[in-house]
């Protein structure tokens, strides 16, 4: 008797990476290739959007299946109502034990902690359902209590130990290098990819033949942008790409109010350790660098990366393992003069995702052109289980796209939501009420709407701008475009409100539940 296939799944999730930066989506310099190995025995979907900014939201989506207007987990920090499953306690209810490797930047309901419960002073925890293992940033106990051990010091502001190799540093400046281009203290050895990577293999190890569930969420390439040798210098700043930019910060600022106050709050400390002033008063040269600095770290992580494929293979397991790569947000990366993923532009929600389905063969190394958005991985996770998908999810199954046999309908647009009320401040140019304090977009292949209660909506004609540095929202040639794009996000606010209950009905013969597959479309 044939002994049943292991159903074994890997969600890997790598912070802040650039949905363009791939070699296998085109990117002129960018060389990784353990990821790019993976892409071309899998599914490549090149236009993956993330469906909400900044960690916490974004990866709230992806692992609840939901919008943020009906997760409403706005920041981080914001705690998720219990009221809503996850992937996580999914999973346990399939009799997977869901290993956490990393943060997922979770914070629980407060109506099950007291007050005083470090978990609510925590705003990166990890998703309640999700057995921590590993769990946490760098910054937390396991890994810098990994570091001491190995003999590095640990600082009082654990935040430090992403400072640069001082003499290095030294050098960098008398040079011009930047100020990220020193690497770091520690050996890519020693790492925080390095251990992330070597705790998931030791766990999947004494996993034996029982399937397992794992989720690694690296923090890098994430900042502080530094790296360690060699992958510091892999990449020349004058060969990198240069940042698409106005003239000048005032020229930048004045497209938007809510630009205006990124550009004049973001600093370069959020970036890198020895950071003054703003990120906006970088000069092309250190962005330059920065970038450079960007890539070097993505190469680090796909090492690392590269690791833990072998190992699944070497132990017969890749075979048995659905896979997935992505990110939960992009990385401004100096254009529009901003550095994070705060904000409106692509920039900040275009994610790569790579998915590989062991038995669905057909589609190897395809690269798919359709719009995905984060919330499709869990309703692909539980179809791949074999498991019903949860009313609350709003996304669909990739695993048509994977079988080459792509769905006949499918969306021809993403949404995608970001909230600003903890980082208004007192700008007064910004709307007053902490509920107007928010945007939503709808982006297909043509155009990109943004709307903002109490601000004036955005529109850029992708077609011809493609960089979104013209806002036409004001253009009488564009009115009857402006007016679609908002009946079409209009459209998709009433369609995908909270449906816990919409769909249920009570009968005679009990209670009745409507499915729709298509609600998303």
């Amino acid at each position: 008797m044939t002994k049943p296939r292991r159903r074994n799944v890997l969600l890997f999730l790598a912070d802040q990476w650039r949905g363009d930066t791939l070699e296998r989506v085109g990117h002129p310099l960018i060389r990784t290739p353990a990821i790019d190995a993976l892409g071309r025995d899998a599914v490549t979907f090149r236009n993956c959007f993330t469906n909400a900014t900044p960690c916490g939201p974004a990866r709230t989506s992806m692992l609840t299946g939901q919008y943020m207007m009906n997760h409403r987990v706005v920041w981080n920090g914001t705690p998720l109502d219990r009221r809503h499953s996850n992937l996580a306690l999914e999973m346990r209810r399939l009799g997977y034990e869901p290993a956490m490797f990393g943060y997922t930047s979770s914070t629980p309901d407060p109506r099950d902690h007291a007050p005083d419960d470090p978990a609510m002073r925590e705003p990166h925890g990890n998703m309640v359902g999700f057995v921590d293992i590993a769990p946490g940033l760098p910054t937390a106990r396991p890994y810098m209590s990994h570091v001491q051990k190995l003999g590095y010091p640990v600082p009082a502001e654990p935040n430090d130990f992403w400072l640069p190799d001082e003499s290095e540093a030294r050098a960098a400046a008398a040079a011009g290098k930047g100020p990220t281009w020193a690497p770091a203290r520690f050996t890519s050895e020693h790492s925080d990819n390095a251990f992330l990577i070597d705790e998931t293999m030791r766990y999947i190890a004494a996993k034996g033949d029982r399937p397992w569930f794992v989720h690694v969420a690296t923090m890098r390439p994430h900042p502080p942008f530094i790296a360690p040798r060699p992958y510091h210098d892999l990449y020349r700043a004058e060969d990198v790409p240069p940042p698409r930019r106005a003239a000048s910060r005032d020229a930048e600022a004045q497209q938007h109010p809510l630009l205006a106050r990124l550009l004049a709050t973001t600093t370069q400390l959020d970036y890198f350790r020895t950071g003054k002033g703003l990120a906006a008063d970088l000069d092309e040269k250190a962005l330059r660098q920065l970038r450079a600095t960007y890539y070097g770290m993505m190469v680090e992580l796909d090492h690392h990366f590269g690791r833990l494929m072998k190992f699944l293979k070497d132990t017969g397991q890749y075979e048995d393992t659905l896979i997935i790569f992505s990110s939960d947000h992009g990385e401004m990366l100096g254009n529009h003069h901003m550095l994070g993923k705060s904000g409106y532009f692509d920039d900040a929600f275009h994610i790569p995702l790579i998915v590989r389905a062991p038995e669905a063969a057909a589609a190897r190394g395809a690269v798919v052109d359709e719009f995905v958005e984060t919330i499709d991985m869990m309703p692909t996770i539980m179809e791949w289980l074999g498991a019903e998908v949860p009313v609350q999810c709003q996304g669909a199954s990739l695993l048509g796209f994977c079988r080459g046999t792509p769905p006949a309908a499918w969306r021809d647009a993403v949404f995608f939501e970001f909230d600003y009320r903890f980082i208004a401040g007192d700008d007064v140019a910004l709307p007053r009420r902490l509920d107007q304090m928010c945007l939503a977009a709808v982006r297909d292949r043509r155009g990109k709407y943004v709307h903002f209660p109490g601000l004036k909506p955005l529109f850029f004609d992708l077609s011809d701008d493609p960089h979104e540095f013209v806002d036409r929202a004001g253009d009488p040639a564009c009115a009857g475009r402006l007016s679609d794009y908002r009946a079409r996000l209009l459209d998709w606010r009433m369609a995908c409100a909270d449906q816990t209950f919409t769909n249920t009905q009570a009968t005679p013969g009990g209670l009745v539940v409507k499915r729709d597959p298509l609600r998303w479309a």
